[in-house]
């Protein structure tokens, strides 16, 4: 029986495979084979004589420069310092190699620097601008001959105490709006500790400019003279 089973399955395989189509590996792809292709493109070369005509291109044409190109022209010779620019071309000259202008230093260029000064020559300029070193000292700034108005940097060298640290006693009634308008009525805070020194100041503040009792009217501030004198 089991014989007969594995008989029956053999054959129905048997017939299965019969029944498949097996594609032609000789046609070509896109036409139904290569000898009918090659009778088609014959016969096309035939009626074209066998060579395939290229059409000459088209002439070229020259004109001369338009008044619009010819404005454009000049205008941009116009911004090029009244020189008309150069358009690129290979026949253009090369650009002139600058070898030592003037007013360019070589002093990077070893060959250039060596060839003018050796080590000592060197050494002896090294020793000559020592020898013209001096050390300024500070001196007391000279008084202003055309003002009699109270000097403010020396007001401020001669000082020590920050912004804000009360040395001087205020009395009186001072306000936001008092003190606006007293350091309104200056141009700067430099005129206001002008005309507070002239009136008094650091003392005393007949002009409401210093009510904190520092010494500094306004916005005043003494640290730039100082630090400009290195304290």
């Amino acid at each position: 029986m089991r014989t007969v089973f594995l008989c029956g399955v053999a054959a129905l395989a048997l017939s299965a495979c019969a029944t498949t189509t097996v594609p032609d590996s000789g046609a070509g792809v896109g036409f139904g084979d290569y000898q009918t292709y090659a009778q088609r493109q014959m016969a096309e070369q035939a009626q074209g004589g066998g060579q395939s005509t290229v059409q000459p291109p088209t002439a070229v044409e020259s004109q001369t420069l338009g008044s619009a190109d010819a404005q454009a022209a000049a205008e941009a010779a116009a911004q090029n310092s009244g020189v008309a620019p150069v358009d690129a071309s290979p026949s253009n000259p090369p650009p002139q190699v600058v070898t030592n202008a003037a007013g360019i230093s070589n002093e990077n260029n070893f060959e250039a620097v060596s060839a003018e000064r050796d080590i000592e020559a060197d050494a002896a300029l090294i020793a000559q601008n020592r020898a013209q070193y001096q050390l300024v000292t500070p001196t007391d700034l000279p008084p202003r001959p055309d003002s009699d108005a109270p000097n403010i940097v020396e007001y401020a060298l001669r000082t020590t105490n920050p912004v804000g640290a009360q040395l001087y006693e205020r009395r009186g009634r001072y306000d936001g709006n008092r003190i606006a308008r007293a350091c309104g009525s200056y141009n700067s805070s430099d005129l206001a500790q002008e005309a507070f020194l002239a009136a008094g100041g650091p003392e005393r503040d007949r002009r409401g400019l210093d009510p904190d009792g520092d010494g500094f009217a306004c916005a005043w501030d003494p640290a730039p003279f100082r630090a400009a004198r290195g304290g």
